[in-house]
């Protein structure tokens, strides 16, 4: 396996691309006529990153399907994800990179809400496919990011280059949300897909063997990030992925219920539950009866 190439600061990564660092902590780079000092085939940061692919872009995979963007695509990198890049010999970048190290964050209204962006969690092929009017709103927030590296530091500086870059990742957000909708065809193939996968875990002994099913097994068969898949999961019905199973599990615990010759505690180790008291509880909340109490009514 290639060794993986640890890059932990801001300024280290500018260093890498032989760029001028204005900022330790963030940076705006625009990869032409720049070459990296070294060849690498895997990367680490221990900072935040975002890539503009400024290059036409086909033969995207998400699962087993191939597609053809013509549009930029933006690639998002969080601290302590590897990364797959391909720089070889005469390899010349092209595009835009913002990167920002969580130290910015401390004290930001964007520190205590980074997480909401699950983007930075997904793989390159969940790329973000911009339009040409979305590519002119991205460059236009570097260029306000970069405005502000170039007048120095003072102490409007931090606030208004955090400010800046939660003002570009909500944008972001906004596009995704556009990107889910117009692959309408794709995610319906995702859902059934997930759907099947389901309805085969419980057919198997998985259940009794492994547990009630993850998203991060779904996902993984799927060959998307569990993050994906769940911001995927509720544009698509407005459950999360979790509460999507944990209502597939209830409906048929609720058909199983009705098997009187089944104890709940057969059922409840039927469906994954390690303990029936956990199923009993779950049943509950979700129907309002006790399994038994359910029997009775019904």
């Amino acid at each position: 396996m290639d060794k993986v190439l640890k890059i932990d600061t801001v300024s280290e990564h500018d260093a890498f691309y032989q760029q001028e660092n204005l900022h330790p902590l963030v940076s705006v780079i625009d990869f032409k006529n720049t070459a990296p000092k070294i060849l690498a085939s895997r990367m680490n940061f221990g900072f935040y990153a975002v890539y503009l692919k400024d290059v036409q872009c086909g033969d995207i995979k998400y699962g087993r399907n191939t597609y053809d963007y013509q549009d930029r695509t933006l690639v998002f990198v969080g601290p302590g994800q590897v990364i797959n890049v391909n720089i070889y010999p005469d390899y010349k970048p092209q595009g835009f990179a913002l990167l920002f190290h969580p130290d910015l964050l401390h004290g930001t209204h964007l520190g205590k809400h980074i997480n909401d962006y699950s983007f930075f969690s997904y793989e390159s092929r969940e790329a973000l496919h911009l339009s040409k009017k979305e590519r002119i709103i991205v460059l236009d927030c570097f260029a306000k990011i970069k405005y502000e590296l170039e007048q120095g530091t003072d102490k409007h500086s931090k606030k208004l280059i955090a400010s800046n870059i939660e003002l570009f990742l909500d944008y972001c957000a906004r596009f995704y949300d556009r990107q889910f909708i117009t692959r309408n065809d794709v995610n319906k193939d995702i859902l059934e897909k997930f759907e099947d996968i389901l309805n085969s875990y419980f057919q198997s002994d998985k259940p009794q063997t492994v547990g009630l099913p993850a998203v991060s097994y779904c996902a993984d068969l799927l060959n998307l990030t569990p993050n994906y898949l769940g911001d995927l999961i509720k544009k698509e019905t407005g459950k999360t992925a979790l509460e999507y199973i944990q209502l597939k599990v209830m409906g048929m615990a609720k058909e199983k219920i009705l098997d009187t010759n089944k104890s709940v505690s057969e059922i409840a180790y039927e469906l994954g539950f390690k303990y029936p008291q956990h199923f009993t509880r779950a049943f509950k909340k979700n129907t309002g009866y006790t399994p038994n109490e359910y029997r009775m009514v019904n």
